[in-house]
């Protein structure tokens, strides 16, 4: 009888010691969970420049400076980061090979690694894209959804009324071969954004068209031009590319 009552107490006491040990541990782990679940991402889309090749001919020609859309972009990561503190999650994704060739064949230097000092520079997540299929895995894969929603995505670069056109005129002249249409937003999944999310595409004419369209396969607006935008006054403290008289933003 007394072995048994023994026993009994050493058990109890081995509980006693298991439940204090364990119970802040999964108190922690709740916290973080909680954490992953309310987390957001800042997404910022940076198109290509073109290549004075096709554009000499052109009064005035694009794209004179080849970082036009990363300077613009670097501001605006600047901000985001400020706004939001060190521990945000601040995603840069940059169409690739526009800045391979452009640095090929006109600047004759390696333009990827300015890209990359941006990177580290802001604490960003660079990821780099080839086409709109690999955009679009990324915003409906390329975090867990059901843990990290989209609350801010960007876009800079070259567009027109009907879609995002990453290469404009630096593979052919006044055309694109690398562009996310206006037909192609239904592959976005809408549950990939947070409620109220900011959506804006810094590109020409996205307001006359696209912006409609994406309302109706996003469930959410996106801001966007009527007419063309201007990126030439680039020098100036906080700027954001402007509109071109009597154009105006709408969703």
């Amino acid at each position: 009888m007394i072995l048994r009552i023994q026993q009994n107490s050493l058990l109890l006491a081995l509980l006693l010691t298991l439940f204090v040990f364990e119970q802040p541990h999964g108190q922690a782990a709740s916290a973080v969970d909680q954490h992953e679940i309310s987390r957001l991402e800042y997404v910022i889309v940076t198109g290509g420049p073109a290549l004075i090749e096709w554009e000499r001919f052109k009064h005035p020609p694009h794209d004179h400076w080849w970082a036009n859309f990363i300077h613009a972009s670097r501001i605006r990561l600047a901000e985001l980061r400020q706004e939001h503190g060190p521990e945000a999650l601040i995603t840069w994704l940059v169409f690739r090979p526009s800045y391979e060739r452009r640095g090929i064949r006109q600047e004759k230097r390696d333009l990827i690694a300015d890209i990359e000092s941006v990177k580290t520079k802001y604490h960003l997540h660079l990821v780099f894209f080839t086409s709109h299929k690999q955009l679009i895995e990324y915003l409906n894969h390329g975090q867990p959804r059901d843990r990290i929603n989209i609350a801010d995505v960007e876009y800079f670069g070259h567009s027109n009324r009907a879609c995002f056109m990453f290469d404009y005129s630096n593979q052919i002249d006044t055309g694109s071969k690398v562009w996310l249409h206006e037909s192609e937003l239904a592959e976005i999944d809408p549950s990939d954004f947070a409620p109220h999310a900011f959506i804006k595409s810094w590109g020409c004419h996205t307001g006359e068209s696209m912006s409609k369209l994406w309302r109706k396969a996003i469930k959410q607006p996106m801001i966007g031009a009527i007419g063309p935008t201007d990126y030439s006054n680039s020098d100036e403290p906080s700027w954001h590319p402007t509109l071109m008289p009597h154009g105006k933003w709408i969703k």
